[in-house]
Formats: C-alpha cells, sequence, structure tokens
C-alpha cells in the first residue's frame, strides 16, 4: 500500500499539463452540447462498485480511462490509477460540474475539507485528524457541521475562482450554472438524489451519501471518499490537470476519435471505457453502429474494459445482485468490436447477455441503495 509520502513524491515528480495546455486539449476534443432529460448531479447506479474486485483482479491499471457522468468516475480512477483520464458527457453541465470537483479537490488536502466545500459548510478545526476516519464518520461530521449563508457564499466564490483559474474559456451563464450546482449539493446535502426533468426522484435511487456508502462484492467501502489514499490518487491527477471533461456524443464524429488521436500522440492505451447505460439510449436512437465504430478506432490495451450498467426495469440480468436496481457488466473492449464488426449485435438483449466478464469474486452483503 502507498504511503501518503509516496503519493506526495508521485505529485511533484509525475508529468502534468500546464493551465494552457488542460485548456487547449478540452476545446480541441470537445463538440457542441446537447440535450438528456436528467440532472445527472449524481449516479442513480447503486451498483456501480460491483465490478472493483475483477477490475483489481485483472489488474486493469495505468493507461488512459474514458468515462461518462458525474463523480462514480473517480471511484474507477482510484483503483485504476489511470496516467490520464477523459470525461466525456453529451451534455455541457456535465464538463462544468467537472470543472467544479476539479477545484474541490485542489482547495481540499482531505475528504473533510472536500465534502465540507461541497456541501458549504465550514470543515472541522483540524482536518488532518479526520485522514484515517471511516467514511460514514466523516459524512456525520460534515452533516453536523456549522452552515450558514456566509460559510456558503465563501465555499462558492473559492470555488468559482478555481474554476477560473483553469483557464477553460466560460460564459457568464456557465458560472451561473457551476454556482446553481453548489447551491444544490449544499441544499439537498447528503440526501441528493439523481433526478429527470419533470419527473419526481425515483424512491429506489441511492442517495449522495448512499453511493459514499457503498460496497463491493466483498462488502468492503470501495469509493473514492472510502480512504484518504484513494482521495489522493484522484486529487493528484486534478492537480496535474490530467482529467480532462469533455462535451461530447460517444456516437459522434470528434471526441472520441480526437480522444484516441491524443492517446497516440502520449503513447498511451486506454484500459477501462465506463458507458454507464447509454448503450441502451444509443440503440435506441439507431446510432449504436458509430459508438461501435469510434471505439474501434482507440487505441486499446488487450484486457481493456468496457464497464456498463443495466437497469432491472428492464432486464433481470444473471450478474445482478439482489436487492439492486442497477447491474453492472464488464466486457473486453476488442470482445465487444469483433463483436459489431461480426454483426452480433442488432438488439440491447445481444449486447448486455453476449460475451461478457464474469465477476471474479464472491458475493458481499447487499450495500444501500437497492430496492
Amino acid at each position: 500500500m502507498e504511503t501518503p509520502a509516496a503519493v506526495a513524491a508521485q505529485e511533484r515528480s509525475g508529468p502534468r499539463l500546464s493551465t494552457p495546455e488542460f485548456a487547449a486539449l478540452v476545446a480541441r476534443i470537445s463538440e457542441a452540447g446537447g440535450y438528456f432529460d436528467t440532472d445527472n448531479l449524481i449516479s442513480n447506479e447503486a451498483s456501480f462498485l460491483h465490478v472493483i474486485g475483477t477490475l483489481e483482479e485483472m489488474k486493469i491499471r495505468g493507461g488512459a480511462y474514458i468515462g461518462v457522468g458525474p463523480d462514480q468516475n473517480f471511484s474507477y480512477i482510484a483503483r485504476t490509477r489511470p496516467e490520464i483520464a477523459f470525461i466525456i458527457d453529451i451534455r455541457r453541465d456535465n464538463a462544468l460540474q467537472h470543472l467544479w470537483f476539479k477545484a474541490l479537490f485542489e482547495l481540499s488536502p482531505t475528504r473533510v475539507e472536500y465534502l465540507s466545500l461541497m456541501m458549504g459548510r465550514r470543515p472541522p478545526r483540524d482536518p488532518a485528524r479526520w485522514e484515517g476516519a471511516a467514511i460514514d464518520r466523516i459524512i456525520d461530521e460534515v452533516s453536523g457541521g456549522a452552515t450558514d449563508r456566509a460559510a456558503l457564499d465563501d465555499a462558492r466564490r473559492r470555488a468559482i475562482e478555481s474554476v477560473v483559474e483553469s483557464g477553460i474559456a466560460l460564459s457568464a451563464a456557465d458560472l451561473a450554472t457551476i454556482g446553481r450546482i453548489h447551491a444544490r449539493f449544499a441544499e439537498a446535502g447528503f440526501a441528493l438524489r439523481f433526478t429527470s426533468h419533470g419527473r419526481p426522484p425515483r424512491s429506489f435511487y441511492p442517495t449522495f451519501a448512499d453511493l459514499l456508502l457503498e460496497t463491493d462484492r466483498q462488502g468492503r467501502h470501495a469509493s473514492y471518499l472510502a480512504s484518504e489514499q484513494d482521495y489522493r490518487v484522484v486529487r493528484d491527477l486534478q492537480r496535474r490537470n490530467l482529467i480532462i471533461p469533455v462535451v461530447g456524443d460517444l456516437a459522434g464524429a470528434k471526441a472520441l476519435n480526437e480522444i484516441g488521436a491524443v492517446l497516440r500522440e502520449r503513447g498511451l492505451r486506454v484500459s477501462a471505457l465506463y458507458a454507464s447505460n447509454v448503450e441502451f439510449y444509443l440503440m435506441q436512437d439507431g446510432t449504436f453502429d458509430s459508438f461501435a465504430r469510434n471505439l474501434a478506432t482507440l487505441p486499446a490495451a488487450p484486457d481493456a474494459l468496457l464497464i456498463r450498467s443495466v437497469f432491472g426495469r428492464f432486464y433481470a440480468h444473471p450478474q445482478s445482485v439482489p436487492g439492486y436496481y442497477s447491474t453492472q457488466l464488464l466486457q473486453r473492449i476488442s470482445s465487444l468490436v469483433a463483436g459489431f464488426q461480426a454483426g452480433k449485435y442488432r438488439t440491447y438483449d445481444d449486447l448486455v447477455y453476449g460475451e461478457l466478464v464474469q465477476p471474479r469474486t464472491r458475493e458481499g452483503k447487499a450495500g444501500r441503495g437497492g430496492l
């Protein structure tokens, strides 16, 4: 296990992008934003950690990580330790939220400070004392922390100032959106849930606290905020400008292809790609073939994995864990590309019941956030 000193040494010596390089890379890769009918401030996949043990056992590590959506990506990043990561989403708001996450990481040496700043609370007087604390204790501490308008205004001001320093060209409307995202976390706190526009939150969707307290199949707390070590891994990449927020469509003509070009320039290969349940919608829209062709152009390691989510409302999958509405599946990217080129994927069923990697770890006690 790496010590805090070892992680700090890596940060001092590891490669980094300058602020202008970071901003230029975001602009180079990104496309025009699109619409999707969810706020997506947090995930609705309570099962998102169920693949962690298999990722570790298969030694999926290093290279490049690509993912969609908000902060569940950080838990995969913490365990796969990529050299660079790209978070791609069709919603511009998702990229803005990731700039806000970046600001929180840069301003927060510890987990308790990160969550306090996120929630607009005053952090404890001695944050270092909380470095070894379990995540449930930290949540309790932040939940009970002092909150007032001055604390929230100060947190938002510091976060916005840090976002501006990222070098990304942002409009007044963009900054207002980031302010609204911060306000939403502060207002809802750890009870925040994934929300669809025009529809009330589903009772079976996990809260933010549920997600942070979730476990892998072995019953271990495994989110990026479960340990100070995992938090530092992600913070290190954020501070070196190596988590790149991208506005783009997985099936679009630019973003994934441009990411592939960047990786070839840097001599890197994809090790993991988290697609959530985007493939379901691409199948509905008739654009899955474009995504698969984009995937085929990416430089990928031989054992590179695609992480996908399926939902019980549509599929009672053999790999589902009892008590969970969502299921995480793994498939080798090479298998998906070969199957597509062979004409195997005519329906979503073909995809989610296809040549999948089987879980290699025993199922632990069902975690929080399920049905």
